[in-house]
């Protein structure tokens, strides 16, 4: 049985388009093809539905997925061992990053770097749900998101740094403010906020209904790059993490809150396996000396 098959059937459930599997795995359309029919040969059951297109997964193909990533899974942190044991590491650490927390990517690169040049950090911007399931189907190999608000199950966590939230806005909007702002007058003017799909959102709206408050944002997005071009207009303000506070641009104001909401712990999660892989122990290894550094 080979190993091929399985990726490109986790290919082809991911891409959903046999065309752009056979990209994914550098294959050619037919040699997938082949590859999924001698698969299926294999396992005497038919995994694939098609036609002159991808229709889908059979039953056997969806109760063969779990398996299927976990035997990939297994495969490359097999020969990752074998390759670093009397080498450099190598390949891809695959993290899934919440937007709350993508200004601490730019410290976890660096340290990566310079532990291990020759490994690449492939980020991307992740829902808190989209990384607990990628962490499950074997598609990250860690995530940092809120470790405190809908905590994940079976993960292992690094705590990083505790968010706060801090007011922001621009001209004309700054000047209707004094020294600092109570929470009922940075809720009264029009605000862009994070849509509710965002576990800061969830968390932000949890924070003012604890107080008997509540938020109906002007406008929604779903990064903060949108917010803040939404912000320079001086139409609206927003209410973000503080982590953002090095990459604000600068006719960025920020407004201090007579009553600062409560912080969030953000952190590093792994999943927690009999055997972890060599990069999701040094994404580990990293998160605890970003923190400890934080703590000195």
């Amino acid at each position: 049985m080979t190993l091929n098959g399985f990726r490109y059937l986790l290919a082809l459930d991911r891409e959903r388009h046999f065309a752009r599997a056979a990209q994914a795995c550098g294959v050619s359309q037919p040699s997938l093809s082949a590859g999924l029919a001698t698969l299926e040969q294999q396992l005497g059951r038919r995994l694939v539905a098609r036609d002159r297109r991808f229709l889908g997964l059979t039953a056997e193909g969806r109760a063969v997925l779990p398996w299927a990533r976990q035997v990939v899974a297994a495969m490359d942190g097999l020969m990752q061992a074998a390759e670093t044991a009397s080498g450099p590491l190598r390949g891809d650490l695959r993290l899934g990053v919440i937007p709350a927390a993508q200004p601490i990517i730019g410290a976890i690169a660096a340290e990566l770097h310079q532990r291990h040049p020759e490994v690449r950090l492939a980020c991307s911007s992740l829902t808190s749900r989209e990384i607990g399931r990628g962490l499950e189907e074997y598609a990250l190999d860690a995530g940092i998101s809120y470790l405190e608000h809908e905590p994940l199950g079976d993960v292992i966590s690094v705590p990083l740094y505790r968010e706060g939230t801090m007011f922001v806005a621009a001209e004309p909007m700054v000047a209707s403010f004094g020294k600092a702002a109570t929470l009922d007058e940075a809720l009264a003017v029009p605000l862009c906020l994070l849509h509710q799909g965002m576990q800061n959102r969830r968390i932000l709206d949890a924070n003012l209904a604890a107080s008997g408050r509540s938020v109906r944002p002007a406008a929604s997005a779903d990064s903060y790059v949108a917010l803040l071009a939404m912000v320079s207009t001086g139409t609206f303000a927003t209410l973000m993490p503080d982590s953002y506070v090095p990459l604000l641009p600068s006719w960025a104001r920020i407004i201090p809150l007579a009553e600062p909401l409560p912080e969030s712990a953000v952190g590093l999660i792994v999943p927690e396996r009999r055997q972890l892989s060599l990069l999701a122990a040094t994404a580990i290894s990293i998160a605890e000396h970003i923190h400890g550094q934080a703590r000195d």
